[in-house]
C-alpha cells in the first residue's frame, strides 16, 4: 500500500491545542499511521517537505445546504434537478477549496450527492445527509406559496426536493421512516419559524412535542439523531425534552435554555456569516423585505448566544449555512466568532466537536493513527492568525481528503 510522509511540518493538533515544530506524520492509503517529534523510518514512502508550513486537520461545516443554489429560494421553483446537481457540483467543489474537507448537509442532499462524491465523480467534501428538511404545513420547510394547494413534482422543482411537509404523529413517522429508507445520517426537523421562508414569524412553533418525540423516536430506531432549526427559547427548550440531539442557530436563545442544552449534552450549531452575508448582499440576489426584515431580528443575538452557550458549557459546532451565491463567505465565520471566542475553540468547533457530532471521533477532525488523511497544509499558525483559513482557500497550500491530494501548491 502506497505510504505518504509529511517532513518539515509544523504540526496542529486541536487535541493538543497549540502548535508543535518538529513533526513527521505518516500515511498509508487513506488513514494516518503515525505522527511522531522524531524522523520516521519509512522506506519507499513519497515525501513531501512542508517547508515549515502547518499541518492541520481538514475542516469540518456543519450545517450547509449544498443544493440550494439561489439566495432567494423561490427561485428554485424552477429549476429542474438535473440543473440543481450542476450547481451543487459547483458549490461543493468551493467547500473543498476553502479546505472543508468535510461538510453536514441540514436539508437537501441525497445518497446520489453522497455516493456520487464517495465513487470519485466530482470533488467534494465528504457529505452526511439529511435528505428533506421536515416541517409542518406552513413551517419552514413549506416552499407552497399562498396560492398553492397542492404540492408538484419534484423532479423539476429543486425547492419541493430539498423540502417536506409532515402533519401528525402518523405523518412524521412516516416522513422520518422514508429518510432512513434513502440512508440519511440524521434527520432534520422545523421548531420555529425562519429567515428565508416568507409566511411564517420567527417566533412561531412548529411540531408539537408528540410530532418531535416520534421524529426522535424513528431516528433513534436506525441509530440516527433529530437536529432541529430553533430560535426561540421555547423552541429550543421543547426540543431539549423531546430528545432533540443539536440546535441550529439558536440565535435568540437565554441563560435557562443554554443550561437544560448543556444538561442534556446537546450541541449548538450557530451561523452567524449566514445573517452578516444576508444583510450585506441578499437583497441583490433577490431576497425579500420581509425576509430580510426577519434576519435583523436575529443577527444581534447570533454573538451573544456564543457567550451565553460558553457560559453554559454547550459544546459549539462550526456552521455557516450559505445559501446560493454568498456560499464564497464560508470561511468569513471564523473571524466572526473571533469576536466572542478564543482561536483554539474555534478550531476545535470546526474540527474537534464538528467530528463529535457526525459521530466520527477518532476518524475525522484530529490527527491520530487511524483517522482518516483529511488534512491542510496552511502557511502560517491558525492559532496565532485565523486569516490563513480565510476567503477561498488561497493560503492553504495542500488540501487531502482520504488520503488523495485535492490541491498541491507547494514550491
Amino acid at each position: 500500500m502506497a505510504q505518504l510522509l509529511f517532513r518539515n511540518i509544523r504540526l496542529f493538533d486541536p487535541e493538543v491545542g497549540e502548535t508543535r515544530p518538529g513533526h513527521e506524520l505518516l500515511i498509508e492509503g487513506g488513514t494516518i499511521r503515525e505522527v511522531a517529534d522524531r524522523p520516521i523510518k519509512a522506506d519507499g514512502a513519497e515525501v513531501i517537505d512542508g517547508g515549515g508550513r502547518t499541518l492541520m486537520p481538514g475542516l469540518i461545516d456543519c450545517h450547509v445546504h449544498v443544493v440550494l443554489s439561489e439566495v432567494s429560494i423561490p427561485s428554485l421553483e424552477s429549476m429542474p434537478l438535473t440543473l440543481m446537481t450542476a450547481h451543487a457540483m459547483k458549490l461543493m467543489r468551493g467547500m473543498l477549496d476553502r479546505g472543508f474537507t468535510t461538510v453536514r448537509d441540514t436539508g437537501g442532499a441525497d445518497w446520489g450527492l453522497k455516493t456520487a462524491v464517495d465513487q470519485g465523480l466530482f470533488p467534494g467534501p465528504r457529505l452526511f445527509i439529511a435528505g428533506k428538511a421536515i416541517g409542518p404545513t406552513g413551517g419552514h420547510s413549506d416552499p407552497r406559496r399562498r396560492t398553492d394547494y397542492g404540492v408538484r413534482c419534484h423532479c423539476c422543482n429543486a425547492m419541493v426536493f430539498a423540502m417536506g411537509v409532515a402533519d401528525g404523529v402518523p405523518g412524521v413517522q412516516k416522513a422520518v421512516r422514508e429518510e432512513m429508507r434513502q440512508g440519511c445520517d440524521h434527520v432534520k426537523i422545523m421548531m420555529s419559524g425562519g429567515v428565508a421562508s416568507p409566511y411564517d414569524p420567527l417566533d412561531s412553533m412548529q411540531f408539537c412535542e408528540d410530532e418531535v418525540r416520534a421524529a426522535v423516536t424513528e431516528a433513534h430506531a436506525f441509530g440516527r439523531y433529530v437536529c432541529a432549526h430553533a430560535y426561540s427559547p421555547e423552541a429550543i427548550e421543547r426540543a431539549a425534552h423531546c430528545g432533540v440531539r443539536t440546535i441550529e442557530h439558536g440565535n435568540l436563545i437565554d441563560e435557562p435554555r443554554a443550561k437544560l442544552m448543556a444538561e442534556k449534552g446537546m450541541f449548538l450549531i450557530p451561523n452567524l456569516i449566514a445573517y452578516y452575508a444576508m444583510r450585506e448582499r441578499a437583497g441583490e440576489f433577490g431576497m425579500s423585505g420581509e425576509m430580510l426584515e426577519k434576519n435583523d431580528l436575529v443577527i444581534d443575538g447570533g454573538l451573544r448566544s456564543l457567550e451565553i452557550c460558553q457560559r453554559a458549557g454547550v459544546s459549539i459546532a462550526f456552521g455557516s449555512d450559505l445559501l446560493g451565491q454568498l456560499q464564497v463567505d464560508q470561511s468569513r465565520e471564523f473571524q466572526i466568532r473571533s469576536q466572542v471566542m478564543k482561536p483554539i475553540d474555534i478550531l476545535r468547533s470546526a474540527t474537534l466537536i464538528g467530528a463529535q457530532v457526525l459521530r466520527q471521533e477518532g476518524k475525522l477532525g484530529c490527527l491520530k493513527p487511524g483517522a482518516h488523511a483529511d488534512l491542510l497544509l496552511v502557511d502560517g499558525d491558525p492559532l496565532a492568525d485565523l486569516g490563513v483559513l480565510s476567503g477561498q482557500g488561497g493560503r492553504i497550500d495542500l488540501i487531502m481528503k482520504g488520503g488523495r491530494i485535492h490541491k498541491r501548491n507547494l514550491h
